[in-house]
């Protein structure tokens, strides 16, 4: 089993990798295998609603990194998006990088890649705007049929660096909790699995538009 966990910061190595980190070592101690994949500090693209992925099963762009997260995605048993927290909400590009994501793999048989998998938002700030960031990335979660687990307390931590973020004893506490959460998940589902109970079909058929 594999988390694909993704890091929404610009800086691949400040206090957002520093808690993804903590997650990682309690995977690793449970036997479950994850990977950190960082948007980068490069431009990330905005969603155009251009629909192009519908007919090409992947977003039209190509140069930043989307296209080869979703593949990871689609071998992955659970996710894992952090975030600093920008003025009350979550980094620009993890919002990009994720609208893209999840819009096209809202097509074909790439959809598999989210659904029905434990899932959870973690966000570090160095004084407030966490609950904000966190419900906006839940969201993600509740319209892909994903598994949204949580801990002991909501999945945030406070830090200015990442030489901050030990001392945030109950944040740190929540992460290895939360990593604990969606690993017992996991297992969960395998073994529901592997004695023939399977995810449900869902209905697909309705699209309503309000305006009619």
């Amino acid at each position: 089993m594999k988390v694909l966990m993704l890091n929404g910061s610009g800086n691949a190595n400040g206090s957002t990798r520093a808690g993804l980190d903590i997650m990682a070592e309690v995977f690793a101690a449970d036997g479950v295998d994850s990977e950190i994949v960082c948007v980068g500090a490069k431009p990330v693209r905005d969603c155009l609603g251009c629909n192009k992925c519908a007919e090409r099963g992947k977003c039209v762009f190509q140069d930043d990194g989307v296209n080869e997260f979703v593949e990871k995605a689609m071998a992955a048993d659970g996710f894992v998006f952090g975030t600093p927290v920008y003025y009350a909400h979550p980094s620009g590009r993890i919002l990009s990088f994720l609208d893209r994501a999840f819009f096209s793999n809202m097509w074909g048989t790439g959809a598999a890649a989210f659904r029905q998998k434990p899932a959870a938002a973690i966000v570090v700030a160095r004084r407030a705007g966490t609950s904000a960031s966190y419900d906006v990335l839940n969201k993600y979660f509740g319209i892909s049929q994903m598994i949204n687990v949580g801990s002991t307390y909501w999945n945030e931590f406070h830090a200015l660096t990442k030489d901050d973020v030990p001392k945030d004893e109950e944040g740190t506490q929540t992460l290895r909790n939360l990593a604990r959460n969606i690993a017992w998940v996991m297992k969960c589902l395998k073994a529901g699995r592997d004695a023939g109970i399977l995810p449900p079909e869902a209905e697909a058929n309705a699209l309503t538009n309000f305006v009619r």
